[in-house]
């Protein structure tokens, strides 16, 4: 049973409309039920989050596809030292790259820094990944959309150090109530 109408439309900013609970393949065709089904209680649009190279591109094939649907790309922090290690890392920058260029994509992201699943030889792409991640979104004017896990006063500081471009949004943050006041004073959007 679908949950009672919102009073105002809404847009849903980070989905995975490409994963499944059961690990199937989703296609593009899927996605028609599900988005008809949130328009009906009031989620008219939503952003589809590309956290890997095979995400990015049905993100954007998504928002090519259905009206209701903006995309945003990027690589997620736990894929960058994996890239690094295989060094696929700069060809995988360049397809983002070129991805985020696409008009229907308005969000780079999620990037960020994940310290939960990453071991300590792996946090130097990850950083230099956000990093290359803020200076992609700046350029382009898109929104930054970011993932903190247990790092959060290194994804303040990259943020300050870098310029945390006008519209940035924690997406997920694993901190307290005095990082998301600093968030606030930031004018980061939580």
């Amino acid at each position: 049973m679908p949950p009672d109408p919102l009073p105002v439309a809404v847009v849903d900013n980070h989905t995975h409309l490409d994963i499944s609970r059961d690990d199937s393949a989703v296609t593009l065709e899927d996605l028609a039920d599900p988005l008809r089904e949130a328009a009906a209680v009031g989620v008219d649009r939503v952003v589809q989050i590309g956290c890997d190279l095979p995400g990015a591109r049905f993100a954007v094939a998504a928002a090519e596809r259905y009206e209701g649907v903006l995309a945003g790309v990027a690589l997620h922090p736990n894929e960058a030292p994996r890239l690094a290690a295989q060094g696929r890392l700069e060809a995988a920058y360049a397809e983002i790259e070129r991805l985020a260029a696409h008009p229907r994509v308005r969000v780079v992201g999620e990037t960020g820094l994940d310290y939960f699943r990453t071991p300590p030889e792996g946090l130097a792409a990850q950083q230099d990944s956000f990093r290359w991640h803020i200076g992609l979104a700046t350029r382009l004017g898109l929104v930054l959309q970011i993932h903190d896990r247990d790092s959060h006063d290194d994804v303040l500081r990259l943020l300050a150090e870098e310029g945390a471009p006008e519209r940035t949004v924690m997406h997920c943050f694993s901190g307290d109530l005095e990082m998301a006041r600093e968030c606030v004073r930031r004018g980061y959007l939580l």
